[in-house]
């Protein structure tokens, strides 16, 4: 029976139910494991169906193994990689743990952003999670443009001169997803709903960077729970609700597929991880600012101002990602 690299589930006169069945439990391992250990794991799988066709706890097992393994290559676990593979993959999972947390983290504010532009000043819960919130974001970006530039550079030069066919597509999805996502977010601000606004605290969060913001997460929106309503939208902008998580997902695949493919030297591994530490701490912020505001008790804000179960469902996202954030910045800090 012929199988993927990695897979195979010799001798030929395994029973194909049987095959198949191996084949999907050798899934739940990383496909870097199945290339080291697939063949000798599957014939060990086909030794013990053999004498036990059917066992729930041979599945658990092999399940849990599975998605244990996952979480050592994503740096979650206290299972010892080697120094570099320990680093490049904590820098990849760091990096998509605080792209998720900056991604609801910039919705969340725009939505806040939005309502000052039409609102009198408030002294509650949403003006000090604005600027909290408003705070961490500014030094998320900073944190990640500096971190990116040398980082991006480097990588650059290492896929033309070693000719790394994997890098440079890694590369190439990164940079082509920033580039729809700017180009299609410089577009789609200039609807932003905060314009014209007659309230007092425009200068809680800049105009442009608000609509920016707003544009950019579009896509997190109740509305989709609301087909019925999709109609006040013209259809360029649903397509750009559809299309922006999209790239949003690739640029943070991207970076995660560079991340796990570059060697950096040690300079840049250090300066690299001490970005991520900052990062780090600027994602919390952002978790406290959001959670300062959705979770506030006694007065209760109106309008824009008041945290819906998208906000809180948001909420609970991003700090299931700051603690992934904490672990791996943690782990990357090891020599």
């Amino acid at each position: 029976m012929s199988s993927a690299p990695g897979t195979a589930v010799s001798p030929t006169t395994v029973p194909p139910t049987t095959g198949r069945r191996v084949r999907r439990l050798l899934r739940w391992y990383p496909r870097s494991w199945r290339d080291r250990y697939g063949d000798e794991f599957a014939e060990l799988l086909l030794a013990e169906m053999s004498e036990q066709p059917a066992s729930a706890r041979r599945t658990a097992d092999v399940i849990r193994s599975g998605l244990l393994a996952r979480l050592t290559l994503a740096g979650l676990t206290g299972h010892e990689l080697p120094p570099r593979q320990r680093f490049r993959a904590c820098l990849g999972t760091l990096s998509c743990a605080i792209g998720v947390i900056g991604t609801l983290g910039v919705f969340m504010l725009a939505q806040l952003a939005t309502g000052w532009q039409w609102a009198a000043t408030s002294p509650g819960p949403a003006a000090i999670g604005t600027v909290i919130m408003a705070v961490a974001v500014g030094c998320l970006a900073l944190a990640s443009l500096a971190a990116a530039l040398p980082a991006g550079w480097y990588a650059v030069r290492t896929a033309i001169g070693q000719r790394d066919t994997r890098l440079a597509l890694a590369i190439a999805l990164t940079a082509g997803c920033m580039v729809v996502l700017v180009t299609g977010t410089r577009h789609f601000q200039n609807g932003w709903p905060g314009t014209g606004g007659t309230g007092a605290e425009h200068a809680l969060v800049p105009a442009g960077l608000a609509a920016f913001g707003w544009a950019s997460t579009l896509s997190v929106s109740a509305y989709w729970a609301h087909p019925g309503m999709w109609g006040v939208f013209p259809a360029a902008e649903l397509a750009w609700m559809v299309l922006s998580p999209l790239a949003w997902a690739g640029a943070l695949v991207g970076v995660a597929g560079v991340a796990r493919r570059l060697d950096f030297p040690a300079r840049l591994r250090a300066y690299v991880a001490w970005l991520g530490a900052v990062a780090t701490v600027a994602g919390i912020g952002l978790v406290t600012g959001a959670a300062w505001w959705t979770l506030a008790r006694g007065q209760v804000e109106d309008g824009l101002f008041r945290p819906g179960l998208i906000d809180l469902a948001g909420l609970g996202i991003m700090a299931m990602a700051a603690v992934i954030a904490l672990r791996t910045a943690a782990m990357i800090q090891r020599p």
